[in-house]
């Protein structure tokens, strides 16, 4: 992108050296202080005290007084091509919502997102918008969009049957908001498709409300799930799992998958099979939040089994269902929920970035990886709440949002 277009856009093209001078520095492992920030070009020179640094002159500092800086956020479970189900349900926009205007609309939001300190997101469908994902994580990587490092999986994979929108006579073939496919050559087809599409990942319902009284139940059978996963793995490519009920979250653990989203229900058992097979949860709890304010219970007690198994914990929001630049409830959610705020925050960095197979790139303040970089007021690995009030965005040595 041009020096001008980015001045357009508020954003600061990536100086030779630059300096950032916080109050405490949150390296994605723990809290530290009287610490500086070297960045050169789109990379992290090192962290250090000012004293020990090589100071080139004429090098740009930026003062984060009473500030704390971390690695990037990384949101592990979004929807850029949803908005907030208050404003138009589910059904409309994949039905009737024009492709043109919810790509608009999600430009929008992947905006909100990286002023909101998210610097990298696993996008996990686009519910009925095709391959949309992709041209969008291309227009952010290219720089025609602001917006945060995108993971894309394009429309996700459904049996027949079993997905939405519904209600429609019989007779009618209605287009659906994920790829419905079953069977050996319609499974090895539609994920081969995906991946020569653009995906980055594969995801897969291994269950949804389609039982006899709508309430969820399992969708593939094992061997089918297996098959998604070897196709997947031949490429390079990991498969996350929709996946809510005990024997969902089961067949898909014994399957391979490396992230379950969700796991409302899930139990002692399945938390210690996904322990054992390395498997992390992405437990969406802002979905569950924004959908059963009323009825957490089952909720707060299986997030809380998944932390007693010691199971990994991938920081995902299910943003979409909400607001896009609210991300940080999850944050929050999960310290309600009983984890620690320091844990909070590995998850929603380094954590996150090791789920996601990027932890050579980003999720750590360390010598070599990409300059993601976030200033909050106040220091999160105590409240919480402050990675809520975002004052500096960097993403690969770009200032996006400065102090003022």
């Amino acid at each position: 992108m041009c020096a001008v277009a980015l001045h357009s856009l508020g954003q600061t093209p990536p100086a030779k050296v630059i300096i950032l001078s916080p109050a405490r520095v949150f390296d994605g492992d723990s809290v530290h202080d009287n610490l500086v920030i070297v960045v050169r070009g789109e990379k992290i020179e090192g962290p250090g005290p000012m004293g020990n640094m090589n100071i080139p002159a004429g090098t740009r500092t930026v003062e984060l007084p009473g500030m704390t800086l971390l690695p990037g956020l990384i949101e592990a479970h979004s929807h850029v091509l949803l908005h907030p189900y208050s404003e138009t349900p589910w059904n409309d926009q994949v039905a009737h919502e024009a492709l043109a205007l919810r790509v608009a609309r999600a430009t929008n939001h992947l905006r909100n997102t990286l002023m909101a300190g998210f610097t990298t997101i696993r996008d996990l469908g686009t519910e009925g918008a095709g391959y949309s994902d992709v041209g969008l994580r291309d227009a952010v990587a290219q720089g025609i969009i602001p917006g945060p490092r995108m993971l894309a999986v394009t429309r996700a994979i459904v049996a027949t049957g079993s997905y939405a929108p519904k209600g429609y006579a019989p007779e009618w073939r209605v287009p659906q908001g994920a790829e419905e496919a079953d069977g050996v050559d319609s499974l090895i087809r539609v994920v081969r498709d995906q991946i020569g599409k653009g995906a980055d990942w594969i995801k897969v319902y291994a269950d949804y409300s389609w039982g006899p009284n709508g309430e969820a139940a399992p969708t593939f059978s094992l061997d089918e799930l297996k098959l998604i996963v070897e196709t997947a793995k031949s490429s390079g490519r990991a498969v996350a799992a929709h996946a809510a009920t005990p024997e969902g979250m089961r067949r898909a653990v014994l399957a391979g998958v490396e992230t379950i989203e969700h796991g409302d229900r899930g139990t002692d058992e399945v938390f210690r099979l996904m322990k054992q097979h390395n498997v992390a949860l992405c437990p969406t709890l802002t979905a569950s939040l924004t959908f059963y304010s009323r009825d957490l219970g089952g909720k707060r007690a299986s997030f809380r089994a998944a932390l007693a198994a010691g199971v990994t914990i991938a920081s995902g929001s299910d943003s979409g269902v909400f607001a896009h630049g609210d991300n940080a409830r999850e944050l929050e959610a999960m310290v309600d929920f009983g984890m620690s705020a320091s844990d909070a925050l590995r998850s929603a960095t380094s954590v996150n970035a090791r789920v996601l197979h990027m932890e050579d790139r980003i999720g750590r303040i360390k010598e070599g990886l990409l300059a993601d970089l976030i200033a909050v007021d106040g220091d999160p690995a105590r409240d919480i709440s402050a990675t809520r009030r975002v004052r500096f965005v960097m993403k690969g040595g770009t200032i996006f949002q400065n102090v003022r």
